[in-house]
């Protein structure tokens, strides 16, 4: 389950490195997609709080945090590509982080989300190393 969701990571670092004039359209495809994910993970996260009889209203607002976090990223230039693509990796971690240690989710779940996040991470890495 998931696989296909990293050729969003994998498939721009791929393209920039074998056509080095689509460099630049590969590396804000990347950054696009991360953010994109970030804040999917984010909401994921808001559903299972909200779905619960007395939701949480901390864990509702920390839910928030990954889609801000990963708009901010958005909005530094494309001369600090770069630190897009490392902020946007923190933020995967930690989000992987969290979503690793919640009780209240299934138990095939920390492994999906680990080999996806392990997935992210080398696809912002290999954008970093390829297209940077």
């Amino acid at each position: 389950y998931g696989l296909l969701g990293l050729s969003g990571f994998l498939l721009p670092p791929l393209a920039g490195a074998l056509f080095p004039a689509w460099r630049e359209i590969a590396a804000g495809v990347l950054a696009a997609y991360a953010a994109l994910i970030l804040s999917f993970l984010g909401g994921a996260r808001w559903g299972l709080a909200v779905s619960r009889p007395s939701p949480s209203p901390l864990t509702v607002s920390l839910a928030m945090l990954p889609t801000l976090y990963a708009l901010a990223m958005l909005a530094l230039p494309e001369r600090e590509r770069a630190l897009q693509f490392a902020g946007l990796a923190a933020g995967l971690a930690l989000q992987w982080m969290w979503d690793i240690r919640a009780a209240a989710l299934p138990g095939w779940y920390p492994t999906l989300r680990t080999l996806l996040s392990a997935g992210a991470l080398a696809g912002l890495a290999a954008g970093l190393a390829l297209l940077v």
